[in-house]
């Protein structure tokens, strides 16, 4: 059982080591002391615990809404794509050989020495890739769907796993195996199908500020990182507390590149024949990860009220068996209530604790796990019709009493208010650790380690915004010097958008872009 960690003046913390110390090595321990996810036997892959599967299932609901609110249907497609299916785009096939996992056999024999091997009389006749991406088999299902103008829009979006071989993995970051949804969608124009790429961007971007607490930047990427056969790829970048960013979302304008491969054509209005114009756009379980280098702290997860699988717990304070009928009838009563009680659409959900183990233990376990509200209850406060509560975004020993009613009647304005704190809080963060930068010398000083040892956070320098004048020479070099990329080129930032000169070759640059390190 875990041992309750000792807060002598405020210096000791739960989660060691802190993020100031390592920040890798925190994440890692957040993700486990919250209870999250864990390294499975399969090397690379990731077994998703109740409490993170809770916490996917969040924002699997959330953002299903919104994507059906905006008139997409869900549909699901094969997990093996032919090897000739992947062939047909050149770029994309490019783009993603090698993370292919590949089955050629579809059955097992014993071997000469013992142990199973593939039956050579099993051998597929072509070869099978696990999903890495469903463009093109999906393709093949919209080439037979799609005939006439009348079949357009076509919006479909996909919850899935797909598989990316990955060397170097990292719960919920980047594993072989990972949960996303994917959405593709056919269309009878380039500007509807430029309009769609646009309004899923916009979709995440909402998602990420509204739910997520993480405000991020959205725009365009450059030509080099593109989605492999896409003609425009869009994101959405966030900064991490340890001031790298993270790609949360993309949204790609495929054109009719994917449309050719797969023969999509529809006869229009005048009775032609045209390829038809495709989107795809996807978010992962990488956003579990994201929010947690958002907003996690030193004493575990920290879950924004509009993603929390459990608004709040109740914590039970017995004094003896003799107190126990009175105290769960009043948490019950409480419990009852609260479910009651609408947050943005759906009611309070309340978690009761009353496991045999010590208060201090219980109260821990929660403040890892991240949950907004513990609210103690004891004998003393259900005498006075009131309990002990404790918001997740303050101090583990800061707690104040209310009365019941109070509660119930202010429950959700104080998750509003703690939204909004984390969001706030974040994006002051970013703030602080943005900089317009004009040299070139300032750039490679912004982005050079200044020290490895107690202030890790230093190594990143954060997001530079600077001119660039497009040429892909300097994002090889950015890249392999300082590990430095353009995230993407954000719009909706006055401030980058007047034309200047690039810091790198000296040339006329059209606006500023984002640069930053990546996870």
């Amino acid at each position: 059982m875990s041992k309750q960690p000792q807060q002598k003046g405020g210096t000791e913390t739960a989660i060691k080591p802190t993020r100031s110390q390592d920040y890798a090595e925190w994440y890692q321990q957040v993700v486990r002391a919250a209870d999250l996810a864990e390294t499975s036997a399969v090397r690379g892959c990731m077994v998703i615990k109740p409490w993170g599967y809770a916490l996917w299932e969040r924002f699997q609901a959330e953002l299903d809404a919104m994507f059906k609110a905006t008139g997409h249907k869900n549909a699901y497609f094969p997990l093996f794509i032919p090897k000739s299916f992947l062939e047909k785009e050149a770029e994309h096939v490019e783009g993603f050989a090698k993370e292919c996992a590949v089955v050629t056999h579809h059955r097992l024999v014993a071997g000469e020495n013992g142990g199973l091997v593939p039956d050579p009389k099993a051998k597929l006749e072509e070869p099978l890739i696990v999903r890495p991406t469903s463009e093109t088999i999906i393709g093949a299902s919209f080439a037979q769907w799609v005939q006439s103008y009348r079949d357009l829009p076509l919006l479909i979006n996909q919850w899935a796993n797909v598989v990316r071989w990955e060397m170097r993995t990292r719960l919920f970051l980047r594993t072989a195996e990972f949960l996303w949804q994917e959405g593709h969608t056919a269309h009878a124009t380039k500007e509807e199908a430029e309009e769609e790429t646009r309004k899923m961007l916009e979709v995440y971007a909402t998602f990420a500020a509204d739910f997520m607490a993480m405000p991020v930047y959205k725009g365009p990427k450059t030509a080099s990182e593109r989605f492999p056969g896409a003609v425009e790829t869009y994101s959405i970048e966030a900064m991490m507390q340890d001031r790298k960013a993270l790609q949360a979302g993309t949204s790609h304008f495929l054109g009719q590149n994917f449309a050719k491969a797969s023969g999509i054509r529809f006869q229009t209005k005048n009775e032609t024949e045209e390829h038809a114009w495709t989107t795809s756009w996807g978010v992962s379980t990488r956003l579990v990860g994201g929010l947690v280098m958002t907003h996690a702290d030193d004493d575990g997860l920290v879950i924004p009220p509009r993603l929390a699988p459990a608004h709040a717990v109740i914590l039970p304070v017995l004094r003896g068996d003799d107190t126990k009928p009175a105290v769960m009838g009043f948490i019950e009563k409480l419990k009852k209530e609260l479910a009651e009680v609408r947050y943005h659409g759906r009611p309070i959900e309340v978690e009761v604790d009353a496991r045999d183990i010590r208060g201090g233990e219980k109260s821990w376990e929660w403040i890892k796990k991240g949950v907004p509200l513990r609210i103690e209850i004891g004998p003393r406060d259900v005498e006075q019709d009131s309990a002990m509560v404790s918001r997740r975004d303050r101090g583990p020993r800061d707690k104040a009493p209310m009365k019941r009613a109070e509660l119930v009647a202010n429950i959700t304005s104080i998750l509003d208010d703690m939204q909004k704190g984390l969001f706030d809080r974040a994006l002051a963060f970013r703030k602080e650790h943005t900089r317009t930068i004009d040299s070139r010398a300032e750039f490679d000083d912004f982005f050079t380690p200044k020290s490895k040892n107690e202030d890790r956070a230093e190594i990143h320098g954060g997001f530079a915004l600077a001119h660039w004048n497009g040429e892909g020479a300097v994002e090889t070099e950015l890249k392999d010097k300082l590990k430095v990329t353009i995230r993407n080129i954000p719009e909706d930032l006055p401030e980058a958008e007047a034309p200047g000169t690039c810091i790198f070759t000296g040339q006329p640059s059209k606006r500023r872009v984002l640069f930053a390190k990546a996870y």
